[in-house]
């Protein structure tokens, strides 16, 4: 009864927070993948010509930098990684932009950092301005403020991780649910890419020991995330009562399919009353 009250209510959700990774949005050479995300921006499109109000959080400023400047590995120096997160942050924010317009949607560029969620004020005025965006049917475009931060764990000064920060940002503005789309289909009991007997877990109603040890380490070497931060991500985001599914992202057009109720990745239970 809990699941499937919980995919009447990502089926009927109102407002929505979508995380895409780099790996969903750039080629393995770090080139940008304009098929998927045209279908990103179609099925977001869609999904708000359908009245749902919804907050896309996108990684790939790095990755999409990289690309634009032809470098082959992520770079170590923090003044590098913040140059190259400065030149892919706008490349990224020109082809959302364009791409959102065709179907008659505007975007709003949002960059946080920590500091912005952790003082009373600011985190105000930010859920004021996410608010109001959603009001006035623009898509906010969600980001850790890559060219600000300087350290590379949340706890530390940033998020880390935009799987964290779309956990909080779901939070923040209230979100009925919150998808994760990755480089895996869902989470599994053990490592599928080792294991070829891993079970993909299809639902997850609380964060156990057991759910925290079949968490595995880091994503690909294009983005920062693994199964780890995301477990993470629905414990802050089920903590507030938000429903996540986490599911594929090599085809953007998956969220039709998940947004309809259909069970597919692995779903983590909001905690309700």
């Amino acid at each position: 009864m809990p699941v499937r009250k919980a995919r009447e209510r990502i089926r009927t959700a109102r407002r929505i927070v979508v995380k895409v990774g780099t790996s969903t949005l750039t080629y393995e050479n770090g080139r940008m993948n304009l098929g998927s995300l045209e279908r990103l921006c179609r099925v977001l499109a869609d999904q708000m010509n359908r009245g749902r109000q919804v907050v896309l959080v996108s990684s790939g400023a790095i990755g999409v930098g990289m690309g634009r400047l032809r470098m082959k590995e992520k770079p170590r120096e923090m003044r590098e990684k913040q140059a190259v997160a400065a030149v892919g942050q706008s490349e990224l924010m020109n082809i959302y932009g364009r791409l959102m317009s065709e179907y008659g949607c505007l975007v709003g560029q949002v960059l946080l950092t920590r500091d912005d969620v952790e003082d009373e004020p600011t985190r105000t005025n930010v859920v004021n301005t996410l608010d109001t965006l959603l009001e006035k049917e623009v898509l906010p475009i969600v980001n850790e403020n890559d060219t600000v931060s300087t350290e590379e764990i949340y706890h530390n000064g940033t998020f880390g991780d935009n799987d964290t920060l779309s956990a909080i940002v779901a939070r923040l503005v209230r979100a009925d649910v919150l998808v994760l789309l990755s480089d895996i289909d869902g989470l599994y009991d053990r490592d599928p890419r080792k294991d070829p007997d891993a079970r993909l877990l299809p639902v997850v109603e609380a964060i156990t020991p057991e759910i925290e040890r079949a968490a595995g380490g880091a994503g690909t070497r294009r983005g920062t995330g693994g199964m780890r931060t995301k477990v993470e991500a629905a414990r802050i985001a089920t903590g507030a009562g938000v429903d996540m599914v986490i599911a594929s992202g090599r085809d953007p057009m998956i969220l039709e399919r998940i947004f309809d109720g259909e069970e597919i990745g692995t779903l983590f239970l909001g905690q309700h009353e």
